[in-house]
Protein backbone atom coordinates (compact mmCIF):
# COMPACT_ATOMS: atom_id res chain seq x y z
CA UNK A 1 0.00 0.00 0.00
CA UNK A 2 1.35 3.46 -0.79
CA UNK A 3 2.20 5.68 1.80
CA UNK A 4 0.57 8.62 2.89
CA UNK A 5 1.31 12.64 4.49
CA UNK A 6 0.29 10.81 7.98
CA UNK A 7 3.05 8.01 7.86
CA UNK A 8 5.88 10.00 6.89
CA UNK A 9 4.42 12.54 10.09
CA UNK A 10 4.66 8.86 12.18
CA UNK A 11 8.23 7.99 10.59
CA UNK A 12 9.49 11.43 11.86
CA UNK A 13 8.16 10.75 15.65
CA UNK A 14 9.26 6.60 15.42
CA UNK A 15 13.09 8.01 14.64
CA UNK A 16 12.82 10.88 17.20
CA UNK A 17 10.55 9.13 19.96
CA UNK A 18 10.87 5.19 19.91
CA UNK A 19 9.79 4.82 23.48
CA UNK A 20 6.11 6.81 22.25
CA UNK A 21 3.49 5.11 20.23
CA UNK A 22 2.00 6.99 18.48
CA UNK A 23 -0.55 4.88 16.56
CA UNK A 24 -3.27 7.04 17.82
CA UNK A 25 -1.83 9.75 15.83
CA UNK A 26 -2.56 7.88 12.69
CA UNK A 27 -5.65 7.21 13.00
CA UNK A 28 -6.95 10.85 14.16
CA UNK A 29 -4.56 12.35 11.85
CA UNK A 30 -6.11 11.01 8.83
CA UNK A 31 -9.48 11.62 10.07
CA UNK A 32 -8.56 15.29 9.87
CA UNK A 33 -6.34 14.88 7.00
CA UNK A 34 -9.22 13.91 5.06
CA UNK A 35 -11.82 16.53 6.57
CA UNK A 36 -8.76 18.61 4.61
CA UNK A 37 -9.30 17.34 1.96
CA UNK A 38 -12.94 16.16 1.37
CA UNK A 39 -14.69 19.85 2.50
CA UNK A 40 -13.12 21.87 -0.35
CA UNK A 41 -14.57 18.98 -2.53
CA UNK A 42 -18.37 19.52 -0.85
CA UNK A 43 -18.04 23.19 -0.98
CA UNK A 44 -17.36 23.24 -4.86
CA UNK A 45 -19.79 21.14 -5.50
CA UNK A 46 -22.14 23.54 -3.32
CA UNK A 47 -21.40 26.60 -5.02
CA UNK A 48 -22.46 25.05 -8.31
CA UNK A 49 -26.02 25.55 -6.85
CA UNK A 50 -25.29 28.73 -5.05
CA UNK A 51 -24.99 27.37 -1.48
CA UNK A 52 -22.65 27.55 1.02
CA UNK A 53 -22.38 24.73 3.39
CA UNK A 54 -24.72 25.50 6.17
CA UNK A 55 -27.37 26.93 3.66
CA UNK A 56 -27.30 23.26 2.05
CA UNK A 57 -27.33 21.66 5.42
CA UNK A 58 -30.66 23.65 5.76
CA UNK A 59 -32.24 23.12 3.00
CA UNK A 60 -31.67 19.50 3.00
CA UNK A 61 -32.79 19.15 6.86
CA UNK A 62 -36.11 20.83 5.47
CA UNK A 63 -36.07 18.28 2.90
CA UNK A 64 -35.66 15.18 5.09
CA UNK A 65 -37.98 16.33 7.59
CA UNK A 66 -40.86 16.46 4.86
CA UNK A 67 -43.03 19.33 7.42
CA UNK A 68 -42.50 22.87 8.67
CA UNK A 69 -39.93 22.96 11.55
CA UNK A 70 -39.10 26.09 13.99
CA UNK A 71 -35.92 27.54 13.90
CA UNK A 72 -35.05 26.67 16.69
CA UNK A 73 -35.36 22.72 15.69
CA UNK A 74 -33.05 23.33 12.71
CA UNK A 75 -30.60 25.47 14.80
CA UNK A 76 -30.55 22.33 17.33
CA UNK A 77 -30.20 19.98 14.72
CA UNK A 78 -27.47 22.00 12.77
CA UNK A 79 -25.02 23.65 16.03
CA UNK A 80 -25.71 26.58 14.83
CA UNK A 81 -26.65 29.56 16.86
CA UNK A 82 -30.16 31.66 17.04
CA UNK A 83 -28.27 34.52 15.56
CA UNK A 84 -26.72 33.22 13.09
CA UNK A 85 -29.55 30.24 12.30
CA UNK A 86 -31.90 33.77 11.73
CA UNK A 87 -29.40 35.38 9.38
CA UNK A 88 -29.22 31.92 7.24
CA UNK A 89 -32.99 32.36 7.12
CA UNK A 90 -33.30 35.42 6.01
CA UNK A 91 -30.91 34.93 3.25
CA UNK A 92 -33.04 32.22 2.23
CA UNK A 93 -35.75 33.72 2.26
CA UNK A 94 -35.12 36.57 0.14
CA UNK A 95 -33.67 33.82 -2.66
CA UNK A 96 -36.89 32.66 -2.50
CA UNK A 97 -36.02 29.17 -0.70
CA UNK A 98 -38.14 29.02 2.21
CA UNK A 99 -40.35 30.00 3.66
CA UNK A 100 -41.63 31.41 7.11
CA UNK A 101 -45.03 31.01 8.53
CA UNK A 102 -46.59 32.24 12.05
CA UNK A 103 -47.37 29.47 14.40
CA UNK A 104 -50.46 29.04 15.32
CA UNK A 105 -49.94 28.38 18.54
CA UNK A 106 -47.26 30.99 19.67
CA UNK A 107 -46.87 34.40 18.21
CA UNK A 108 -43.34 34.58 19.11
CA UNK A 109 -42.62 31.45 16.94
CA UNK A 110 -42.95 30.54 13.21
CA UNK A 111 -42.56 27.07 11.13
CA UNK A 112 -39.58 27.03 8.01
CA UNK A 113 -41.01 25.50 4.70
CA UNK A 114 -38.99 24.95 1.53
CA UNK A 115 -40.64 26.70 -1.35
CA UNK A 116 -41.67 24.83 -4.46
CA UNK A 117 -37.94 26.48 -5.99
CA UNK A 118 -36.65 25.61 -2.68
CA UNK A 119 -37.71 22.05 -3.26
CA UNK A 120 -36.39 21.57 -6.84
CA UNK A 121 -32.66 23.22 -5.57
CA UNK A 122 -32.09 20.76 -2.60
CA UNK A 123 -33.39 17.93 -4.97
CA UNK A 124 -30.82 18.97 -7.92
CA UNK A 125 -28.22 19.84 -5.31
CA UNK A 126 -28.55 16.88 -3.19
CA UNK A 127 -27.93 14.23 -6.14
CA UNK A 128 -24.76 16.20 -7.05
CA UNK A 129 -23.89 16.17 -3.71
CA UNK A 130 -24.50 12.13 -3.39
CA UNK A 131 -22.83 11.95 -6.63
CA UNK A 132 -20.06 14.19 -5.73
CA UNK A 133 -19.03 11.86 -2.48
CA UNK A 134 -19.10 8.73 -4.09
CA UNK A 135 -16.57 10.12 -6.22
CA UNK A 136 -14.68 11.22 -3.08
CA UNK A 137 -15.06 7.57 -1.84
CA UNK A 138 -14.20 5.54 -4.96
CA UNK A 139 -10.69 4.61 -4.32
CA UNK A 140 -12.36 2.38 -1.37
CA UNK A 141 -14.86 -0.46 -2.98
CA UNK A 142 -17.98 -1.02 -1.80
CA UNK A 143 -17.11 -3.65 1.04
CA UNK A 144 -14.39 -1.22 2.31
CA UNK A 145 -16.44 1.35 2.38
CA UNK A 146 -18.94 -0.36 4.77
CA UNK A 147 -16.74 -1.16 6.50
CA UNK A 148 -15.66 2.38 7.48
CA UNK A 149 -18.96 3.48 8.04
CA UNK A 150 -19.25 1.10 10.42
CA UNK A 151 -15.98 1.84 12.31
CA UNK A 152 -17.15 5.42 12.34
CA UNK A 153 -20.08 4.55 13.52
CA UNK A 154 -19.03 2.53 16.45
CA UNK A 155 -16.13 5.67 17.12
CA UNK A 156 -19.31 8.20 17.25
CA UNK A 157 -21.79 6.47 18.96
CA UNK A 158 -19.35 5.69 21.71
CA UNK A 159 -18.01 9.90 21.66
CA UNK A 160 -21.33 11.79 20.71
Amino acid sequence: MKADHVDSILAQWKERRPDLDCSPMGVIGRLGRATQLITPRLEKAFKAYDLSNIEFDILASLRRAGVAVTPTDLYQTLMLSSGAMSTRLDGLVKRGLVERHASETDRRSCLVTLTEKGIAVIDEAVEAHVENERQILKALNEDEQAQLAALLRKWLAANE
